[in-house]
């Protein structure tokens, strides 16, 4: 059971990363951001990634927990956020 769910998982990844570059590729070329959401929900970003993207992406600490992938179809852990939770919590200091 654990193989189908992870093909669905992988299908609708494909999927999500076929529409967004149709999407794109229906612009005109000045018009090409190469970033988005695929149904209004799912964020994606086909532009290369930089340092800074990346880091605000996996480590943010004033941000959700879930963050746009700095690159890719999707969302990333925010490490900076569960790290900042894990050392605050419980802590009488900081309540």
């Amino acid at each position: 059971m654990t193989k189908w769910i992870g093909r669905v998982l992988l299908l609708l990844v494909a999927a999500a990363l076929a529409q967004a570059i149709i999407e794109q590729l229906r612009r005109p070329s000045d018009d090409r951001t190469w970033q988005g959401k695929v149904a209004g929900v799912v964020p994606y970003d086909l532009r290369p990634p930089t340092p800074t993207r990346l880091k605000e992406s996996f480590w943010a600490p004033d941000k959700a927990y879930l963050t746009p992938h700095s690159f890719g179809v999707g969302w990333s852990p925010n490490l900076g956020r569960i790290v900042y939770e894990l050392r605050h919590h419980g802590d009488p200091a900081n309540d």
